[in-house]
């Protein structure tokens, strides 16, 4: 018996950040990234049966961008435009009519959150997108920025915590915290029961 899906058609799944250069590896790795993919396709699939719109986000950065240590930023090169470390994981199931998103292609400006500089919170209010449920990575960095944006923007906010994972697991605990306070709704299984 097929589950009763949670999703509905007036909702947004948001992958951030499932790319190779954050996963085991990768340039900037994020300890586990590799798994949330079977959690973010398991709600790929049911977003598909809901019809319910799904996003990816990918950074994007040009060579010599502001966030790379070579310019004093905080982070080693990673995810520069066009290199096998920005592209998504293979693995993740992103369906043909997904909306992608790009960020931090500015090369003096970082950019966390997948609604920073990309028109996400105008597209989903387009689409009447009212509730937005966020997976991928880094819990404590752009999926954190991206929660936060979600709700300032207006958008009833689930953190699919299965569906992510921290650089620091301390900060990833303390980011939960704030989402949290902030409004976020945190999904600790997949559960998929009608709501």
């Amino acid at each position: 018996m097929a589950a009763t899906p949670k999703l509905r058609p007036e909702d947004a799944l948001l992958m951030v950040d499932v790319q190779r250069d954050f996963l085991p590896g990768g340039a900037l790795a994020v300890p586990d990234g590799d798994r949330v993919v079977d959690a973010l396709n398991a709600w790929v699939d049911d977003a598909v049966r809901s019809k319910a719109l799904v996003v990816a986000s990918q950074d994007w950065h040009p060579k010599d961008h502001v966030s790379f240590t070579g310019r004093g930023g905080p982070w080693p090169e990673h995810c520069v435009q066009g290199t096998p470390g920005a592209g998504l994981h293979p693995a993740l199931s992103v369906p043909l009519d997904a909306v992608l998103v790009r960020k931090g292609m500015d090369v003096d400006r970082d950019a966390y959150s997948a609604f920073d500089g990309t028109g996400l919170a105008a597209l989903f209010k387009d689409r009447g997108v009212r509730r937005v449920f966020v997976g991928g990575l880094a819990q404590d960095v752009c999926v954190r920025a991206t929660v936060l944006d979600a709700l300032r923007a207006g958008f009833e906010t689930h953190l699919l915590v299965e569906a992510t994972r921290a650089v620091d697991p301390s900060q990833g605990a303390r980011a939960l915290e704030e989402m949290q306070a902030s409004g976020a709704v945190l999904e600790n299984d997949r559960g998929l029961g009608a709501r």
